[in-house]
């Protein structure tokens, strides 16, 4: 017998409300729908608010009817996934000995708002931690990578680690059809836009537990991390520094999550095959059923699986029709494989899951379920 980190529960919640590429681009003007489909791969997005057409601005539900709207915040999106993962995998709240919330679109930005509402919510024994983890497309492998080691470790026995993107509330024609100016560094202007036809709202949540098990039963059978140091996705506004009233310190564009487009393509392939070097080896990865990936876009992921020599069956993909879900997206993936029958928990499937993002974190697992 052996103790392994197991994967014992996994959930989602991804909004209902559908945003064509037509509709954004009236929206957000930049890129033609046309065009946002043939460079991004990307048909539709879901989003938890609306806006408007005409002014091209979010319309947040109202303030003195908020309990009539759930879910309506990022905090909400999480509890709907973590209360599904901690339903499949059997699991009371007040096991949990921690949770980490992933994310860089919380409901509030500081005092870990979002974890300590769930905490709440949830009614987690008050010597169970709660962090909010900020951090981008990269967070949860890398998340999860620290957690399993604290957890060999010994202290924590039950940990859950949520992810989330919170898109909807941030679009603003202003904001969106600004671009950064060139810097030393990048000759050319970075258009804001692309991060609005880019990215969707979704939550993903995933349950894991020390347990006894035979030596080639459920756990995560390796895991690996890393950082490195580049500018995928820009976001200079907020902080001391850049507070949006400080004259001639900001401008709509700082405001904004702008995707360097170039980078982030150039970037993924070299950072995705590391981190599946570091989990596989050629016979292991031909045992694989499926993979977790995050998606920036479908066209960047779907070369760089014609690039490893992946099967593609094998790699789950939703990006085209729910838009790019950030830290969020490969425990989407991995709710909707246990909701649809293509794996199981307890079936012995192999699964990777493998994400690069932000500036920059990366890291995978391979996962026995």
């Amino acid at each position: 017998m052996t103790e392994r980190v197991c994967v014992v529960g996994a959930g989602s919640f991804v909004p209902t409300r559908t945003i064509s590429n037509e509709r954004i681009a009236k929206a957000i003007p930049g890129w033609s729908a046309a065009r946002i489909e043939e460079k991004i791969g990307i048909k539709e997005r879901r989003f938890l608010w609306d806006f408007d057409d005409q002014t091209g601005r979010a319309i947040p539900p109202p303030d003195d009817v908020m309990g009539r709207f759930y879910p309506a915040t990022n905090t909400d999106m999480c509890e709907v996934s973590l209360r599904q993962a901690l339903s499949r995998g059997g699991v009371d709240p007040k096991e949990l000995d921690a949770l980490f919330v992933v994310t860089c679109t919380p409901d509030a930005p500081h005092f870990n708002h979002d974890a300590m509402a769930l905490h709440e919510r949830l009614g987690l024994r008050e010597d169970a931690f709660a962090l909010v983890v900020d951090d981008g497309c990269g967070g949860t492998p890398y998340v999860l990578d620290l957690v399993r080691k604290m957890m060999e470790g010994g202290r924590f026995r039950t940990v859950a680690v949520v992810a989330s993107a919170f898109t909807s509330p941030l679009v603003n024609r202003e904001v969106y059809t600004d671009e950064l100016p060139p810097t030393p560094g990048r000759p050319k202007a970075l258009n804001a836009y692309l991060s609005m036809y880019v990215f969707g709202d979704g939550a993903g949540a995933v349950v894991l537990r020390t347990q006894q098990g035979e030596e080639d039963g459920p756990g995560i059978l390796s895991s690996f991390s890393g950082n490195a140091y580049a500018e995928l996705v820009a976001r200079r506004g907020g902080g001391m520094l850049k507070l949006p009233y400080q004259p001639g310190r900001t401008r709509p564009s700082e405001m904004a999550f702008v995707v360097d487009g170039f980078k982030v393509a150039r970037s993924y392939p070299e950072y995705m095959q590391k981190c599946l070097d570091a989990v596989l080896t050629p016979a292991v990865r031909e045992q694989v059923k499926r993979y977790y990936f995050h998606q920036p876009n479908k066209r960047v992921m779907d070369a760089f699986v014609n690039r490893a020599g992946l099967p593609k069956e094998a790699v789950a993909c939703n990006v085209d029709r729910i838009g790019n879900t950030s830290a969020a997206g490969m425990l989407i993936l991995l709710a909707e494989d246990l909701e649809q029958g293509r794996v199981a928990l307890g079936s012995g499937d192999l699964v990777v899951v493998a994400a690069v993002g932000a500036n920059v974190h990366y890291g995978a697992q391979l996962v026995r379920l």
